[in-house]
């Protein structure tokens, strides 16, 4: 019990002595670079983004007027550069590459890289097991934006197969098109 107790005040006395050595500034004991090194608030020197608001200083990066700021607090790393991420996937392709391979099941989905990748699945009245990925890498409802690999079991499906699903899926896309355009 003495010895715990002991071991417990050495301790503590040691991280206290430790804490208060703190850096290899003039002589004070205390950094000049502060623990983020964004320095002391006296020594610091006021940025443009201080003075900003910070919507005002990203829509001047986004537009090129302004200079990109250096993080000078732990919370800066919670702040998003881009505010307004935009998804470089046509929304059609994307939705008719669901729907249309409905059948498999979604592994992954990721329309930031325009990556889907379904699991395997049989198709409705074939015995055969099919697995897609999906690539959307165009904004362009276009067939260039759409790549498209299916597998089964014994390897890579026919030429003739990935054409159908894709010209089923451009199908689709289209009319999901169409059908946005008359409301």
């Amino acid at each position: 019990m003495f010895r715990s107790l002991v071991r417990g005040l050495i301790l503590m006395v040691l991280s206290g002595s430790l804490a208060a050595c703190g850096g290899f500034g003039g002589g004070s004991g205390r950094s000049s670079s502060g623990i983020f090194g964004a320095g002391n608030a006296e020594n610091r020197k006021p940025t443009d983004y201080d003075e900003k608001n910070p919507l005002d200083y990203e829509r001047e990066i986004a537009l090129g007027e302004g200079t990109p700021r250096t993080r000078t607090t732990i919370w800066d790393l919670f702040i998003s550069p881009d505010q307004n991420t935009n998804v470089r996937v046509n929304k059609y392709l994307w939705n008719a590459s669901l729907e249309t391979l409905n059948f498999l099941p979604v592994e992954s989905a990721d329309p930031f890289t325009g990556v889907l990748v379904m699991g395997w699945g049989r198709a409705p009245g074939s015995s055969r097991q099919y697995k897609a990925i999906v690539l959307v890498q165009d904004p362009a409802l276009d067939a260039r934006s759409l790549k498209l690999s299916v597998q089964t079991r014994s390897g890579p499906a026919s030429a003739e197969t990935v054409r159908r699903i894709e010209d089923a899926i451009m199908t689709r896309a289209r009319q999901l098109r169409i059908r946005d355009n008359k409301l």
